[in-house]
């Protein structure tokens, strides 16, 4: 009897200290459930009152440009007014309405006039790189006539040119015109082979003669004249004497 006492006295003891223990448990849970939802609920609040403070800067920053933007509209509006009260009654309501069925209703003429202009562009494009390649080709050009002299030879030209204004007069000038014909006509046949040949053959002549040749005596000249090219040169001279002598004279005889 006192055995099973004993036994159901300390079955009552582990149930008991089954239930105690249950129940620091369940406390124990309860307590951090409680912990982890005040947690939650301060995380809640910082973030109302960040989301506060932001909205309360975002409401300063819109005030401010507001306060900003005012005196400018203000500015705009009564521009606009001024200007409106310039067109005075030309403008009507009607007309701005015909404007936009016009531009409704021309579309594909702007639409055309846009490709154009897109082409038109395009092209400048082109003739700007093309005309970067033409002027350096011409800037090479320049550059290869300076060193071979042409410029020189231009500005000795432009010399030529001053002398001949400077000594020659209008009416040097209209004589020149007058008888042009004649001067070309001079010149080429002065450029023609035989006479150039024999231009030649005159200037080589005197510039071998000696500096100091003794004149020939009369025997001497008499023996010259044997040789044929004498006697063809003189034969030329007297040509050259009577083509002189046929000129008309412009002076008067006394």
């Amino acid at each position: 009897m006192d055995a099973d006492l004993a036994l159901l006295h300390e079955k009552i003891d582990r149930l008991a200290l089954q239930v105690e223990e249950q129940r620091l448990h369940q406390a124990a849970q309860i307590t951090a459930n409680n912990g982890d939802e005040l947690t939650q609920l301060h995380e809640k609040i910082d973030f109302i009152s960040q989301q506060m403070e932001l909205q309360a800067k975002r409401a300063e920053a819109m005030n401010e440009l507001k306060d900003d933007m005012l005196p400018i509209a203000n500015h705009l509006i009564k521009l606009s007014i001024d200007e409106l009260a310039e067109i005075g009654t030309e403008f009507k309501a009607e007309d701005l309405l015909f404007l936009l069925k016009r531009l409704l209703r021309d579309t594909h003429l702007l639409l055309e006039m846009l490709d154009r202009l897109e082409a038109v562009m395009g092209l400048a494009d082109e003739l700007q790189l093309m005309g970067k390649g033409v002027f350096n080709q011409t800037v090479e050009a320049l550059d290869q006539l300076e060193h071979q002299g042409y410029f020189d030879f231009a500005r000795g030209g432009m010399y030529i040119m001053e002398r001949i204004v400077e000594e020659f007069n209008e009416e040097d000038v209209r004589a020149l015109g007058d008888n042009i014909v004649t001067i070309l006509t001079t010149v080429r046949n002065m450029t023609q082979p035989e006479i150039l040949a024999l231009a030649n053959n005159a200037v080589g002549a005197i510039t071998e003669a000696p500096a100091e040749a003794k004149p020939l005596s009369t025997l001497a000249l008499l023996k010259e004249f044997n040789d044929p090219q004498v006697r063809i040169g003189l034969t030329r001279m007297l040509g050259m004497v009577k083509a002189i002598a046929d000129q008309p004279q412009t002076g008067s005889q006394n």
